[in-house]
This record gives C-alpha cells, structure tokens and sequence, in this order.
C-alpha cells in the first residue's frame, strides 16, 4: 500500500514539470511581442528593448523557463497586463466560483447517478432500465451551452424564480448568493448524470455476472444486501476514475458555462484573458487548470485502493 502511494506521488512531479514545459512553448508560440503588446503601437524601438530586458525576454527560451519555474516555485504567477494585479490572487479568487458550482454539481449528479445506474443494472433489460438509459442518453447528448439557455429563459425569465444575470459573492450575499449559482449548478448536474449513470450501470452489469455474486445469492442474501454489500463497492472503482476525470476536467475551466450565466469564474477569465491577449495571465490559467487536473486524478489514484485493493499489487 505504502509503495503504491509513494510511486504514484513520485510520478506526479515529472508530470508537472512536463506540463510546465508545454505550457511555456504554447505561450512562446503565440504571435507578437509581448513587450510591444504591453506598451502600445506608439512605443519607441528603445523603450521596447528596455521592457524586453527587465522582463527577461532578451535572455534564450531555457533561461527564461528556469527563471520562470523558479518564480511559479516561490508563489509569484506575475502581473496581469491589462489590469496590472497581481495573477495568483486573481485565480484563487476566480476559481473559488468555478469550484463552488462545480463540487456541488458533481456531488449531486453522483449521489442521483450511482443509484440510478445500481438499479437500472438490477432491473436489466426491463422497462426501468430501458427509461434509466434513455434519460441518460438524453442528458449526455444535450449542449451544456443550450441546456443553461433554456434554463435562464424558462426558470429565470418565464417564471423569474432566479436572477438571470449577475454573482454575489458568499461573503456578501449569504444565502442570497445561491440564487445566482442555482441554474449552472442544476445545469451542469443535469449534463455529467448521463455519463456518470452510464458508467455505473454498465460497471454493475459486470460485476453482476461474478461468481460471488452468486455465491451471495445463494447463501439467501437480500437483493438489497447484495446490491450494496457487494456490488456498489466494486462496481464503484471505475465510476470513481470516471468522477476524477470529470472533476479534474470541470474544475480546469468551464468557460462556456460561466459565460452563459456572466459567472466570474476561471473560465471566463481566461477566455477574456485570450481576448485581451494577457499572455501572463493566459499562462498562469493554463498551468493552474493543469495542475488542478493532475493533483485530482493523482487524489483519484490514492483513493483507487479503497474500492479495489487489487491495484496496491499491480
């Protein structure tokens, strides 16, 4: 066990350093002068050097990296461009939006999709399990862009239970401030309970078909006892790798979400980022959403040997 986590930690710090690379020649690979961006158009040749050279631009790509991993080490994500704030508290800030709506959105499409896809595995092939798999079906084929306009149209506009634009934070509007992240919440739940509902169906469905599944019957185990006793804990292992990715995914930016709802979240602000071409802030957002992706699936893999101790000996 112990082995287990320490080799899946170990591998985690090439995979960052990997990504910072990428993340680094992406942005070198965009067109312009960062330098010229900064000034304007009326900036000298000389004033344009001398930002080049307080900036480190002047310096070759690999001592440009290395003094930037070394910044990105000690906390220091630069300054935005456009605003001139400091980065890092501008993400944490934006991602604590993108993370409330998402936390509760892949908490609850989980707590409704393992249920339904337990019970549909159960009642195979009957009429439940086919309604089960058509609603998933459904819900995993609609646009989450589309969905959260029907929403904001019929739930906000038609029957104005909530505000259709606007955020207000928790610290400022207490409970009120659900309002605002009612309808992405719902939306996005809506969106991952198909694929969610999906992988545990077909996941009990196997593991429904083991020996000691019958063997449980057998001994004159209830349906119920079996399904939980039994089943949910590994048919769960891979819906569990499923959540990770959906996770790590969702918490890496849901731009076109927050942008539907006008949600100052970390998608929209790297979108306007790339918009207004602030190339520190378009870095940072990429490492940050990489970084996000890779720590959720690396706590996905410490956690795999609870649902399946099998993967300790692997």
């Amino acid at each position: 066990m112990l082995l287990y986590l320490l080799r899946r930690i170990a591998w985690t710090l090439p995979t960052l350093l990997l990504v910072s690379v990428l993340v680094f020649a992406l942005i070198r690979l965009i067109p312009g002068d960062p330098a010229l961006l900064i000034l304007g158009d009326g900036a000298t040749p000389e004033q344009i050097a001398a930002l080049r050279v307080s900036f480190g631009l002047d310096q070759p790509l690999p001592l440009q990296f290395f003094h930037w991993l070394w910044q990105v080490a000690q906390g220091d994500l630069g300054h935005s461009i456009t605003t001139g704030q400091p980065v890092l508290p501008l993400l944490l800030e934006r991602f604590q939006v993108s993370a409330s709506i998402v936390l509760v959105a892949v908490a609850l499409a989980v707590a409704l999709a393992v249920p339904a896809g337990l019970y549909a595995a159960w009642k195979q092939n009957s009429f439940a399990d086919t309604v089960v798999v058509v609603a998933a079906t459904l819900f995993l084929s609609i646009p989450s862009f589309w969905l959260g306009l029907l929403l904001l149209l019929f739930v906000g506009l038609k029957l104005g239970l909530v505000p259709v634009v606007g955020y207000t934070p928790f610290s400022e509007g207490g409970f009120a401030a659900l309002t605002y992240l009612a309808l992405p919440i719902v939306t996005l739940t809506l969106i991952e309970l198909g694929v969610l509902t999906r992988m545990a169906r077909a996941s009990a469905i196997e593991t429904l078909r083991l020996e000691y599944v019958t063997h449980a019957r057998a001994k004159g185990l209830s349906e119920w006892r079996v399904m939980l006793r039994h089943v949910l804990p590994n048919a769960f292992a891979p819906t569990w790798t499923l959540i990770g990715l959906v996770l790590g995914n969702l918490l890496g930016g849901i731009a076109v979400l927050e942008t539907v709802f006008t949600l100052p979240g970390l998608g929209r602000l790297l979108v306007d980022a790339i918009f207004a071409r602030d190339y520190p802030v378009i870095q940072a957002c990429m490492l940050f959403t990489a970084g996000i992706y890779v720590i959720v699936n690396l706590v996905v893999d410490l956690c795999y040997p609870l649902f399946d101790p099998r993967v300790c000996v692997s």
